[in-house]
């Protein structure tokens, strides 16, 4: 095998394929991307037997051939060459693998094709287009929620499904951590085919929102029971799906929720920022008393340190005192956008909806907690 080619290509095509690789696999192999050179085509592969990336690039194939390299190695070594540095590659017994660039040469170790997994790019599931924006959008506003929490592993994921509302197709996302949640749907027309719901895991969903945030092209989509596949121009995701009963959302987001408070993001941003100094993991909550065209918020910490803070709203319904989490309040006001957001109460016991007029289809829904 021997093939010539620019930094920048190959650098970006490694930069996608070795945040996959598991660097404390007990397989060697699982360490390694296998290299594909051929017809003046470069083809890389990753795995680490639960996601998988294969990425094909043109460059400036002399021999034809293949071999496997550890993937940290050889993405630190092509990261610190010159941004304008060809880089020649061979390898021409499998084994070793010589990188040579301007006055720098590297001999490194390779483990043989045949002990790379096969990855299975087709699928017989269910297929669908979207474009890379709108797909970006959903995963973007919706990860934060996602549960770290391994017990419950059916919530380590976005729960993904195709819908038809009133003649309309939605494609919707959701992510919850029992605590808080995360729904953003999308009308597409173009869909033709309601879809069951799917769990796509953390880790899928991380190098997805990467490789969506280059993008701009439409993208297909492959939805089977166990596997997922997304389609890029010259890039192929593949990823097991977690096996498991995502909670049904549509009965935690709350229906009749009638005091309206509306307040500036950034105001209730920065205020709930500057009461949480005092705040701490054993006592991460703030205190929200909502009266008329006012919000008043305040804390206690465990050495009976206290913040308090007022900020001008509008607001014209019950008298509510309620508990929050100030970190989980500003990842919902951080991932609104507009001027003016609006939080929707009930009572002092009760979740609440935050949404903004922008976007009626992203909500986001939190419980309180005890103060």
């Amino acid at each position: 095998m021997k093939f010539i080619i620019a930094k920048p290509i190959i650098f970006k095509t490694l930069s996608h394929l070795q945040n996959i690789v598991d660097k404390k696999n007990t397989l060697p192999i699982l360490s390694n991307i296998l290299i594909e050179a051929d017809n003046n085509k470069l083809t890389l592969s990753s795995t680490d037997m639960d996601i998988s990336i294969t990425e094909t690039v043109n460059c400036n194939v002399l021999e034809s051939g293949s071999t496997t390299i550890n993937a940290q190695l050889i993405y630190d070594i092509i990261r610190k060459l010159s941004d304008t540095s060809e880089i020649e590659v061979i390898s021409n017994d499998g084994k070793l693998l010589t990188l040579r660039s301007s006055g720098s040469r590297f001999s490194l170790a390779c483990l043989p094709k045949e002990d790379f997994p096969i990855i299975e790019t087709t699928n017989d599931g269910n297929k669908i287009k979207a474009k890379s924006e709108i797909l970006f959008k959903l995963i973007d506003k919706t990860k934060f929620a996602i549960s770290n929490e391994e017990t419950r592993y059916f919530l380590n994921g976005l729960y993904c499904n195709i819908t038809k509302e009133n003649n309309n197709n939605f494609i919707t996302f959701v992510g919850t951590d029992g605590h808080r949640l995360a729904k953003f749907s999308s009308q597409n027309n173009e869909l033709n085919t309601e879809i069951p719901g799917v769990i796509i895991p953390k880790k899928t969903i991380n190098e997805l929102s990467k490789l969506l945030s280059e993008s701009t092209d439409e993208i297909e989509l492959d939805i089977s029971a166990n596997k997922i596949i997304f389609y890029f121009d010259n890039l192929i995701l593949v990823s097991k799906l977690i096996d498991g009963n995502f909670p049904d959302y549509k009965r935690v987001i709350p229906n009749n929720n009638e005091n309206n408070l509306i307040v500036k993001r950034t105001n209730l941003l920065s205020a709930v920022d500057r009461v949480s100094t005092i705040a701490n993991e054993k006592s991460p909550v703030i205190k929200f008393k909502l009266l008329k065209n006012l919000v008043n918020m305040s804390t206690i910490n465990n050495e009976n340190s206290t913040a308090t803070e007022d900020l001008e709203a509008i607001y014209d319904g019950e008298e509510i005192e309620i508990g929050f989490n100030s970190k989980y309040i500003m990842d919902i006001l951080n991932n609104l956008e507009e001027d003016d957001v609006t939080l929707s109460f009930k009572d002092n016991s009760s979740p609440i909806i935050a949404k903004e007029k922008s976007n009626p289809d992203l909500i986001y829904v939190l419980m309180p907690m005890r103060v």
